[in-house]
């Protein structure tokens, strides 16, 4: 992901099956975030190239990034929800684990808002929370997504 700014989070659209669903979603990364109206920081990929790409490849495809932990795919899913939900997939496989235990703290995907992964990214970032945190705060968040700490 050459230009990306490694405090920017990275979003990479995988279906293009409905433009009208990708303008209103890219309309939400883009406003001010946070109580004090942040800027948002979001290096976002809307290449025909990723249509289809499933997670498993994206993780693939960014695991050389040593400053990513975590991608957000604008996929299929993403366009029909009515909450625009996208999914937030760590960037870790079990094979970089050294157990389960680390794996499920560290590793997973979860649905979000599109203004939520402003936290997600910005608290993973820092090492401030694990994803086994974001996961607990989807867990117990209507319909299972994340929407904010």
């Amino acid at each position: 992901m050459s230009g990306r700014d490694a405090f920017a989070a990275l979003i990479i659209r995988t279906d293009h099956s409905d433009g009208e669903a990708w303008q209103a979603v890219r309309a939400e990364l883009l406003l001010p975030w946070g109580d004090d109206d942040d800027e948002p920081a979001v290096h976002i990929v809307d290449d025909p190239a990723w249509a289809g790409a499933t997670a498993a490849e994206v993780i693939a495809a960014v695991s050389g990034d040593e400053d990513l932990s975590v991608v957000f795919l604008a996929d299929r899913a993403t366009m029909v929800a009515h909450h625009r939900a996208l999914l937030a997939v760590a960037v870790l496989t079990r094979e970089e684990c050294a157990n389960d235990e680390e794996f499920e703290a560290y590793g997973g995907a979860v649905r979000t808002v599109p203004a939520g992964i402003h936290d997600i990214h910005a608290n993973l970032a820092i090492a401030n929370l694990d994803f086994a945190d974001v996961l607990g705060a989807a867990q117990s968040a209507p319909e299972g997504v994340f929407r904010s700490f």
